[in-house]
């Protein structure tokens, strides 16, 4: 089924519940404090996944960072492949505003992503110009990333267009240059994985 379609019969039966969205997520505020800076540094990679709004997976995704920082000035360079074959780019500009908030800045970004961190987890919010069949549509983001350790970070994000929720990015990151955490006796009890 084409994306075109899919969207259009998507707004079409979703118009009238365009009030039900994800709830607010609630973050841990004890620990690890989400650090934007030390985490996007290095070569990271993702996988990830976008489901529509009846919750199907539509597409599946491979993404590979490089990034780094030069004072409150940072380049997160994004190499995609979708599970079609298909490749993508995305370079994004962030800057460090201090308190815990962040900018970011890339091409196909409307204006301005703004992010803040909230313990473990930095929301963020832009609007994305997704091509789909041809077109290009102005689909709003609602991001939610979850630092877990010093290697891992998930993320959850709602997709968006005229309030109305068309769907939802999954993705796992994860940082290659840092080793598992050990797992203690107190994450074995709960059954925590390393």
């Amino acid at each position: 089924m084409d994306y075109r379609y899919l969207l259009t019969l998507t707004l079409l039966l979703i118009l009238p519940l365009s009030s039900c969205t994800m709830a607010d997520p609630r973050p841990d505020t004890t620990t690890p404090t989400f650090n934007l800076r030390d985490y996007f540094n290095g070569t990271l990679d993702a996988y990830g996944m976008f489901q529509d709004r009846g919750g199907d997976v539509k597409r599946q995704f491979h993404v590979v960072m490089e990034a780094s920082w030069q004072g409150d000035e940072g380049i997160l360079d994004e190499q995609f492949r979708y599970s079609d074959g298909s490749r993508e780019r995305r370079v994004w500009h962030l800057t460090d505003l201090g308190a815990g908030r962040y900018r970011g800045r890339a091409d196909d970004v409307i204006g301005e992503a703004n992010g803040e961190v909230i313990g473990n987890a930095l929301h963020w919010n832009y609007t994305l110009a997704l091509p789909v069949d041809g077109r290009v549509y102005h689909v709003k983001f609602d991001d939610w990333m979850y630092q877990i350790d010093d290697r891992v970070v998930l993320n959850r994000a709602e997709m968006s267009k005229w309030g109305i929720r068309l769907g939802e990015v999954t993705l796992s990151f994860v940082k290659r240059d840092v080793a598992p955490a050990a797992t203690s006796d107190a994450d074995s009890a709960r059954g925590t994985p390393p």
